[in-house]
């Protein structure tokens, strides 16, 4: 293909959408950066100890190869199809099975509105408390209204924001680092800890437990999907930014592990519920205690702004396919947002933070997620077939097979609770599905007579 051909297509791609192309090269890898980084670090050292001991950087970096075979397919459908609707239109095209469209995107909507719930309670819980005692359910519905706006503004100024956040909370688990590095300097900590394994542990079993838990932490790269439709150039653009997030991700968490390890003993590790936090003190460098509590703010807050971009713009994609109500996939004439799909995500999220326990749901969409996780390494397959003008990224053919299998592996160590919580959800979406269709029918018969 030509020069002059390639610029074509790319210039037909990018004009090819309602949406506005907002998002460039260094904003989309921040924007993956931030959701991966998210809050979970700080309280993961913790519950990776119990299983490693002080090898924490060992279940981490496993986790980032798992994570990077799914990401992988997402960087050849994304760049081969880049349209809002991630998963879902990756699906559709793969299975032409209008259903399991709808249930592949159901399940990403349904991982999406409950973690931005779940975030909107931690945002408004002790960490807001260190400044301000208020209710948390009535803060959290406001925090997700301020969510709305920013998101309703624009895809450019809520990247702008992500930037800033992502920086801020990368320089707490920086913090942390240098915080250690001080330390050993100083004659402190026990560098020795990073080999030790717990008494009577097999390593390669520790390290597939703490992979388990630590492949959690690497979750929210397949948001960045749902904006194919606003990134600048994504053919050459999302493998860049896709591979280069998750690999600075996974080297920082591996420092971090490495960091919490030689502060302190993986007993001690395992007992504290901000395990950084405990680090930091454990260094003897002087970081006061509001200084994290606001970083995790900022974390918790960049968490649910990137979440919930991701879910109006999945709800605005399974729109324009017919998979959802039409309405929608209306946008905002000057900004150019998703309006509606914006305020429907938001209510939804409101409504669940009322639930206020929301761990077994959390873990339930885990569940979910590493099912949408099998639909598009298959689809990826599947869809080799399918040729496309333009030039898109291609990945090795075993990379997909071996990131269904890393998924079953994920599915096999899922409490029998879990699944049936993820059964019952997939049931109302099953329902939805049957009453949307059964609206469609009614639609087309009111007008062919």
């Amino acid at each position: 293909m030509t020069s002059e051909a390639r610029a074509h297509d790319d210039t037909e791609v990018a004009e090819d959408t309602k949406l506005k192309r907002g998002i460039t090269g260094p904003l989309l890898f921040l924007f993956i950066l931030g959701d991966v980084l998210g809050a979970g670090i700080y309280a993961l050292m913790g519950v990776l100890a119990e299983d490693v001991g002080g090898v924490l950087w060992a279940p981490l970096v496993a986790a980032l190869v798992l994570a990077l075979l799914t990401a992988g397919s997402y960087a050849e459908l994304v760049t081969k199809y880049p349209r809002a609707g991630g998963a879902a239109v990756f699906a559709e095209r793969a299975f032409k099975q209008p259903v399991i469209s709808f249930l592949i995107g159901f399940c990403m909507l349904a991982a999406g509105v409950t973690s931005a719930a779940g975030l909107a309670l931690a945002f408004a819980g002790d960490y807001l408390s260190t400044f301000i005692d208020v209710p948390a359910v009535p803060a959290a519905m406001v925090f997700l209204i301020l969510v709305a706006c920013l998101n309703a503004r624009g895809i450019s100024e809520s990247m702008k924001s992500n930037m800033v956040m992502t920086v801020v909370e990368l320089s707490g688990l920086l913090i942390v680092i240098v915080a250690v590095a001080v330390m050993v300097g100083g004659g402190r900590g026990e560098v020795d800890r990073i080999t030790q394994f717990p008494d009577g542990s097999v390593p390669a079993m520790a390290i597939l437990g703490g992979a388990i838990v630590a492949y959690y932490s690497f979750v929210g790269f397949e948001t960045s999907a749902n904006v194919a439709e606003e990134i600048r150039n994504p053919s050459k653009v999302y493998p860049a930014a896709l591979f280069g997030a998750l690999v600075t991700a996974g080297v920082v968490y591996a420092l971090v592990g490495i960091a919490s390890a030689i502060a302190l003993p993986a007993t001690e590790l395992s007992e504290s519920s901000g395990p950084l936090l405990a680090v930091v003190g454990a260094s003897g460098v002087n970081v006061p205690d509001w200084l994290f509590s606001a970083i995790a703010l900022i974390a918790v807050a960049n968490g649910a702004l990137l979440t919930m971009i991701m879910s109006s713009r999945l709800a605005y994609g399974m729109a324009e396919h017919g998979l959802l109500p039409s309405v929608l996939n209306r946008v905002l004439p000057q900004r150019r947002t998703p309006w509606v799909a914006i305020v429907a995500t938001t209510v939804v999220a409101m409504v669940l933070t009322l639930v206020g326990d929301l761990s077994t749901l959390a873990e339930t969409v885990v569940l979910l997620l590493l099912f949408v996780f099998i639909s598009t390494n298959v689809a990826v397959l599947v869809l080799r077939r399918d040729a496309v003008e333009h030039e898109h990224f291609r990945v090795w053919t075993f990379v997909p097979v071996l990131g269904v299998l890393s998924c079953v592996l994920l599915l096999t160590q899922q409490t029998v609770t879990v699944w049936l919580f993820g059964a019952i959800l997939l049931a109302v979406g099953a329902v939805l599905y049957l009453v949307a269709r059964a609206a469609t029918r009614r639609s087309a018969t009111r007008s062919s007579t």
